[in-house]
């Protein structure tokens, strides 16, 4: 496209000027031209550009805004596919650490499983040793009792094991085997109960509890007749000692320096001396009504409890105090505060039950302690003849 300046400088050479006004004519002329040549040049231009603009936008625009749509749909429609993609690879990582995880768990329950059996399996073997230990032939009879068996074997042998041994106490017909202790507070203890494990069942009746039950080794009651005819013989004087165990392992003892039990038509009753030690003298208790001294012993088929026809404990009617303590036998007095012939290691009451071995005297911050085990034995004390 010419310029209008391009143009008027082509046209300056066959212009004439005769005379001033003609020169002024021409001027005139020439000014008009070029505004005119001015004007047609910018509007030339600008439909030019009006032109350009609209053939360059027109077109291309619609191809770019379809473009753009196509990307984005292409660009949502990976976003989807990785989206799901991460999402099975998600729950097959999370599949495959569970099941992971429940493999180690299996091997881990399985080697606990046979942990636990190796474990009773020991602990069968370390019980076996034990009774076998001393459940060896008992030693023929030596005396009268473990105290006499103990005073006659000192001179001849340097330590007295424990064990099994045979007694033959006077004035009775028979002899009969017992568990001495030989190591406990100087020896010659008869055991005439113990309670340690819960495997041997006292929930016996009267005539259980007459001729005695259970492992001499282990746990065991040695029989109200056997009892009997060792603490009533002539000229002789029995301690009681009742060594506690707790369930944290505390230790204490109640202790009775005369000791003896009137015979069967009285249903055996019981006579304690003075009491010492340091779990309190739960066999008399606090109040008279509680007071099992003297008292003849009960069974679940034989009811001499003094509940008659019932008595009232923590509120409650009582009609059987050996019902009551889990259908075992003692020596109860409006059941009282002592039974030593309950489960070991039990705390608290099952179903209403006192279950558990009893000595209410003995307390912790006033509150009872759990009993573990429980051991009752007799000792011959020197005479003043």
């Amino acid at each position: 496209m010419m310029s209008a300046t391009t143009l008027l400088l082509l046209l300056l050479p066959q212009l004439v000027f005769p005379t001033t006004d003609g020169i002024i004519g021409h001027l005139n002329q020439s000014e008009t031209v070029r505004e005119e040549l001015s004007d047609s040049s910018a509007k030339s231009q600008k439909a030019f550009r009006q032109d350009r603009g609209h053939d360059a936008c027109s077109i291309p625009c619609d191809i770019t805004i379809k473009l753009l749509r196509d990307e984005k749909h292409s660009v949502c429609g990976q976003l989807q596919q990785s989206l799901l993609a991460f999402g099975r690879s998600t729950r097959k990582l999370m599949r495959d650490v569970m099941e992971e995880q429940q493999r180690a768990l299996d091997v881990l329950s399985s080697q606990v499983t046979e942990l636990m059996s190796k474990v009773q399996t020991l602990s069968s073997e370390v019980q076996r040793s034990n009774i076998e230990m001393y459940s060896i032939k008992p030693v023929l009879s030596h005396g009268r009792d473990c105290s006499d068996i103990k005073d006659s074997l000192l001179s001849v042998v340097p330590k007295i094991p424990s064990g099994i041994y045979i007694i033959h106490p006077e004035e009775t017909d028979s002899s009969f085997e017992v568990f001495c202790e030989m190591d406990y507070m100087e020896g010659g203890w008869t055991v005439i109960q113990r309670r340690t494990d819960g495997l041997s069942d006292f929930k016996r009746s009267w005539t259980d509890y007459l001729d005695g039950f259970g492992n001499l080794a282990g746990e065991h009651w040695l029989g109200l007749k056997k009892v009997f005819h060792i603490v009533n013989q002539k000229e002789a004087r029995f301690q009681l000692h009742i060594a506690l165990v707790s369930n944290n392992d505390v230790t204490s003892y109640a202790s009775y320096d005369d000791f003896r039990l009137d015979n069967e038509t009285e249903f055996f009753r019981i006579h304690l001396g003075r009491y010492a030690g340091s779990a309190g003298d739960a066999f008399r208790g606090y109040e008279q009504e509680q007071n099992q001294d003297t008292a003849p012993f009960s069974a679940s088929d034989v009811d001499n409890d003094g509940c008659n026809p019932s008595c009232t404990f923590s509120n409650k009617t009582v009609e059987s105090c050996s019902i009551l303590h889990n259908h075992t036998g003692w020596w109860f007095n409006r059941c009282g505060l002592a039974n030593l012939n309950g489960s070991p290691g039990e705390g608290l009451q099952n179903q209403g039950k006192r279950t558990h071995i009893l000595w209410d005297t003995w307390r912790q911050s006033g509150v009872p302690h759990t009993i573990k085990s429980v051991t009752m034995k007799i000792r011959r004390l020197a005479t003043n003849n």
